[in-house]
């Protein structure tokens, strides 16, 4: 009698077995099997049918859906063929066999009863086994079986479960591999036939210079690949809700005028119907009447025997469609028409994507994003332009250049806001458009600031009539957001006559006889002249001799002592530039100064000026003299690049000068136009202690609202009101050192130039004092000589 154990030994031998067989047997078919729904119904019908399972299903994994998609199952023996699992689709987050596909890991549940997962199904089970199908450590799907008995599954269905899971996982990747090629040769094939016309288009696409020409090349292309003797292209705007037909072909002949459809008719049209249905109409005669006969869309022109639209997208705005039409019974358009039209229609749309958007960036590069009008650059292309036809001219014409700056622009921006400000320029740019021929060209140059070119001037009095339909049009106040404002312009003009004229000269005559009028008061008009021409001469030499004055050390500062009110005793020296210029001897400030702010030149010029400052402390330094401020005049442009910080530090180390010796001045209006960098500045360099003089206090902005924003440490009285100093203070005065006080300042005032001034100030709360009293501005060598010089 055999013992227990034996028994045993020949049972698993015997599964082993036949697990054996059946792994053997699937080996050999998955040969024969070629495709996946053979796979499934040899793996449902034969593999796990020999198991004794009685309920299997195989799903597939979306990993676009993260869902599981049953592609196959098996039930009981008797309902085998009608038998199909309840949930055909579930979530990888579902049940036992979404865990399966989102872990990777297979399961048998002895008692399912007790896993909150389960999912109960048309037939509940009492226990499961789960495994799934990996490739390459990729979950292709899941073999979920179920039976109704408790702890049926043994780890020995798990193992030959997971080796059928693992054979099957490969032949998965095998038939999809092939089928993937087959759709491939397929697609490639298909591909073959377009490759040229696409290649023509892709290569259109990039070439062609404007919509007419591309869309012109473009009918030829599909021309070629499928019969558009009667084609459009229409384009809709969904802003102005107009259809644009942008290309028309009729009977094989072009139409050169682009037609609208205007709100009214877009409606009834086909067209409009495409694009709101957004899919392919493939549709012949019976078919078109249909829809007309439904009320989708109105019967426009006769009646075509077939008809294939295409709606596309472009962007946001802009969308779109094709249509070819057939009027001959022969033709009839099919779906291979339709996908091959379809296809195209992408590269369509792409392409015109691509034109309008390089469209659209020309446009911004050459017009003024707030009024929309021609820019600076696009101005000067036509000025450019106009001056070479003048060869092709008759002798009296001209051309005028009419620089305009509009009045009290910038009191209004800074009472109002720019919010206003800007609308109040829209409005004066759409009264005087109205003025302008349509030959000319009106400008922005920026700011306030605007040009109108008028080409082919015969008649000096072409140029005056314009001059009083600008006035006219500006005569009457703007209601702009509930501000009523007077609009009014300076206006300079200049006028080219001569092929050898410059257009940036043309600019430059404009602009200064612009501020000649401007400086004679509101609305007014000034011609450039010869008087003007000279002074532009003057200051195209002085900004070229600038940077040589810079190189070789023509500038040389002067110093004027600032002294305390009560004790007239030198606690520093401002800084004075004089040039002394090779050719045309001193150059007053006044001269150079705002033409180097102009050009941009008065960074290196302050920098230079820094520089030589830092010498002369640091040579007063070593010679033993006693600590003496030195006070440098800079631009405001310093204050809009965190640079300066880096460049006043880096002065300093040359130097090895004294903390706090060297300060800067700077007027009102340069910190606020940039207060909070400005404010970022002044902390760079507060381990220099280097002190910010606010000049010209009261003479500016003396917008009170900012005085305790900005990151100055003295404030400097402008001489006009040291000037009215007499039998006693000036109330201004007062109230200026009294703001002071409250906001911790010293205060220099400059321009003191009597004992009587300096008598009055001593009563008041003035720190320091400046003027020819003590001193003129003198040299470096005089300065010294002046510490300890009494009043």
């Amino acid at each position: 009698m055999p013992m227990p154990y034996q028994i045993d030994a020949a049972r698993a031998l015997e599964i082993k077995t036949d697990q054996l067989s059946i792994i053997n047997q699937f080996s050999s078919s998955l040969l024969q099997l070629d495709t996946l729904d053979e796979l499934f119904e040899y793996v449902t019908t034969h593999v796990v049918n020999r198991l004794g399972f009685v309920d299997c299903v195989i799903y597939l994994a979306d990993r676009d859906t993260d869902t599981l998609n049953q592609v196959a199952s098996m039930g009981i023996a008797h309902a085998r063929d009608k038998y199909q699992a309840e949930r055909k689709i579930i979530r990888f987050s579902e049940g036992i066999t979404g865990a399966v596909a989102s872990t990777g890991k297979a399961v048998i549940i002895d008692d399912v009863t007790k896993d909150s997962r389960y999912i109960a199904d048309n037939r509940p089970a009492q226990s499961e086994l789960c495994v799934p199908l990996i490739y390459k450590e990729q979950v292709l799907g899941v073999i979920d079986c179920e039976h109704p008995v408790k702890n049926y599954f043994t780890n020995a269905h798990l193992e030959i479960l997971t080796t059928v899971a693992h054979l099957l996982s490969a032949k998965i990747n095998q038939v999809n591999t092939v089928n993937n090629l087959q759709q491939t040769v397929e697609q490639l094939n298909n591909a073959q036939k377009l490759e040229n016309s696409l290649l023509q288009i892709a290569n259109l696409t990039y070439k062609a210079s404007d919509l007419d020409t591309f869309f012109e090349a473009l009918h030829n292309i599909i021309n070629s690949l499928l019969p558009a003797d009667n084609f459009f292209i229409a384009l809709y705007d969904k802003q102005v809700d107009i259809l644009d037909l942008v290309y028309i072909v009729e009977e094989g002949i072009q139409s050169h005028a682009h037609k609208k459809i205007s709100k009214e008719q877009l409606k009834d049209t086909a067209s409009y119907y495409l694009l709101k249905s957004d899919r392919v109409l493939l549709l012949n005669q019976s078919q078109y009447q249909q829809h007309i006969n439904t009320g989708n869309f109105k019967l426009i022109g006769r009646l075509s025997e077939s008809w294939l639209g295409v709606p596309f997208k472009t962007n946001e705005r802009i969308s779109g469609v094709i249509v070819v039409q057939s009027y001959d019974k022969n033709l009839q358009y099919n779906e291979h028409d339709s996908a091959l039209l379809t296809y195209v229609s992408r590269q369509i749309s792409m392409a015109i994507d691509r034109q309008l958007a390089r469209q659209e960036l020309e446009h911004k590069a050459l017009h003024d994003e707030l009024t929309g009008l021609a820019n600076r650059s696009l101005l000067i292309e036509r000025i450019k332009h106009a001056i070479l036809r003048l060869s092709r001219a008759k002798k009296s014409t001209s051309h005028a250049l009419l620089y305009l700056d509009f009045d009290r622009f910038k009191s209004i921006n800074d009472a109002l806001g720019h919010e206003v400000g800007d609308h109040f320029l829209i409005k004066i740019c759409e009264l005087i458009k109205n003025t302008v021929r349509n030959t000319d060209t009106f400008a922005r140059l920026g700011g306030d600031e605007f040009a109108i070119f008028m080409e082919n001037i015969t008649h000096k009095n072409q140029v005056s009539e314009a001059l009083k339909r600008i006035q006219t049009a500006l005569s009457k106040p703007l209601n702009v957001d509930g501000h009523l404002l007077q609009a009014s312009t300076s206006i300079g003009i200049a006028y080219s006559d001569s092929i050898d004229d410059k257009a940036y000269i043309l600019l430059q005559q404009a602009d200064a006889a612009m501020y000649e009028a401007k400086s004679t008061g509101r609305g007014q008009v000034k011609f450039f002249n010869n008087t003007m021409r000279k002074k532009l001469k003057t200051h195209a030499d002085i900004e070229n001799d600038l940077q040589h004055g810079i190189e070789h050390n023509e500038f040389e500062l002067y110093f004027q002592p600032i002294f305390t009110i009560n004790s007239s005793e030198v606690i520093g020296f401002e800084a004075l530039v004089r040039w002394h210029h090779p050719k045309k001897g001193f150059v007053p400030p006044n001269d150079f100064i705002p033409i180097a702010e102009t050009t941009g030149q008065i960074i290196n010029l302050d920098l230079h000026l820094l520089d030589l400052a830092a010498q002369h402390i640091s040579k007063w330094h070593k010679q033993g003299h006693r600590f003496l401020k030195v006070t440098v005049n800079v631009s405001s442009r310093h204050f809009a690049s965190l640079d300066f910080v880096a460049q006043i530090h880096s002065i300093y180390n040359k130097y090895q000068l004294p903390l706090g010796s060297l300060c800067l001045e700077i007027t009102e209006s340069g910190l606020i136009e940039n207060l909070e960098l400005a404010t970022h500045i002044i902390e760079g360099l507060s381990p220099l202690k280097v002190k910010l003089c606010l000049d010209d206090f009261g003479t500016g902005y003396s917008a009170l609202g900012y005085l305790h924003q900005l990151p100055i440490h003295i404030l400097k009285i402008d001489k006009s009101f040291i000037d009215h100093l007499q039998d006693s203070t000036n109330p201004l005065v007062e109230a200026i050192l009294s703001l002071a006080q409250s906001l911790q300042l010293e205060v220099v005032a400059e321009g003191i130039e009597t004992q009587e001034q300096l008598a009055i100030l001593k009563l008041t709360a003035c720190n320091y004092g400046q003027g020819y009293l003590k001193s003129k501005p003198v040299t470096a060598s005089q300065a010294i000589k002046l510490i300890n010089k009494p009043l």
